[in-house]
């Protein structure tokens, strides 16, 4: 069975989850903002599922009509085959949204593709009520200039929720800006990485999960799961794969650092609960003091914001720090994401390539910093 199946992701990262996508063979059909629509059968949402890094949620296209009034949007959901997808028992939830639409009401949106489906399920199983004990179909309906999208979520939980982030600090990152991160930078197995404000770890241990090609999604489940239409053999057999496919330790070591004695606990926790403690060393160290007598590595980090007043000029001083630290790694190269509005003339140098990006609700910018290519001088 073919579907018609979305990848959605933070803002930023859609390029990362197309080549995400096309390495497990399903190349995208199109692309939107936060969207990336591609085909697959049923072992295609469970590998997705397992195995993509960046992305949010995986979902599954079931419709898309016109809908610039209640009528039409009641009609054409009741039109659906439902009964294809969902049980006399289950629960099937919906949530919606709304953009540039005539109908810009989204609870109203939301009652009106209930009260169909409801309609539609009854009728066709012959049945007064539906109890909605059974499994959850979550479905979601997206309104874009007067279009009505309906998807039903595989995922549940989004995807950043991996299953070894069991006890969260302060600002964290999520899991799969994490992997985009890293994903962006030059980084890849057997090269040197420091992330010198690593917090409660979640860029190393992304970054080693990638080097030893461990499955994002290999320790947790998916809604998808109990749906009678996916057979149990599906998820058996993405499951198998996606452990055949794991790589040893890394052997060059990841070395993840910071001042906060709570946070590097929190993150060797995270990082045994990911299976990835051998590869990465945790180790208390101020920004000023990062230095490495190896060449041509990493340094991919999410340093603190200052967005409260009265940490800026603490924030301030530390990134008026940072080209010493630089300097003394002459070349590697830096990937830096901030929200800090003048961060390249803080440094006093301008990065070779930017792209914004959204951690939580904070518009930030990913810096790349290029350092030379091995057997190369570096630059002054």
């Amino acid at each position: 069975m073919q579907l018609d199946l979305v990848a959605t992701s933070t803002f930023g990262l859609e390029a990362v989850v197309m080549r995400e996508l096309e390495a497990l063979g399903y190349p995208a059909t199109s692309t939107q903002t936060g969207r990336i629509e591609f085909r697959g059968d049923e072992h295609a949402v469970a590998r997705a599922n397992l195995r993509l890094r960046s992305a949010d949620r995986v979902l599954v296209r079931i419709a898309q009509f016109p809908a610039a009034d209640f009528d039409a949007l009641f009609d054409s959901v009741q039109a659906i085959e439902w009964e294809d997808w969902i049980g006399p028992a289950d629960a099937f939830p919906v949530s919606g949204r709304s953009v540039k639409s005539t109908l810009s009401s989204v609870p109203a949106v939301q009652r009106t593709v209930k009260k169909a489906i409801v309609e539609r399920l009854l009728d066709a199983y012959g049945a007064s009520s539906l109890p909605e004990t059974g499994a959850t179909f979550p479905i979601e309906v997206a309104l874009l200039k007067d279009t009505a999208t309906l998807l039903l979520d595989t995922s549940g939980d989004g995807l950043h929720k991996r299953g070894y982030r069991d006890l969260v600090g302060a600002a964290p990152l999520r899991e799969t800006l994490a992997a985009g991160l890293v994903d962006l930078s030059f980084w890849k197995r057997g090269k040197p990485l420091i992330d010198p404000f690593c917090g409660s770890g979640t860029i190393a241990i992304e970054a080693a999960m990638l080097g030893r090609n461990i499955a994002p999604g290999v320790s947790r489940s998916f809604i998808a799961e109990d749906w009678p239409m996916f057979d149990e053999d599906i998820w058996t057999r993405a499951h198998e794969e996606a452990r055949d496919l794991e790589l040893p330790d890394l052997g060059e070591r990841i070395l993840a650092t910071d001042i906060d004695n709570e946070a590097l606990s929190l993150a060797r926790r995270h990082a045994e609960r990911a299976g990835v403690a051998a590869d990465i060393h945790f180790q208390r160290l101020p920004f000023s003091e990062v230095s490495s007598s190896q060449q041509y590595g990493c340094i991919v980090t999410n340093p603190p914001y200052g967005v409260r007043l009265e940490e800026r000029r603490d924030v301030l001083e530390l990134y008026e720090s940072m080209p010493a630290v630089f300097s003394r790694l002459a070349t590697w190269s830096f990937f830096v994401l901030t929200s800090w509005p003048d961060f390249e003339r803080v440094i006093g140098r301008r990065a070779d390539r930017r792209r914004k990006l959204y951690n939580a609700q904070i518009e930030c910018t990913y810096y790349q910093f290029h350092g030379p290519r091995p057997g190369r001088p570096a630059a002054a």
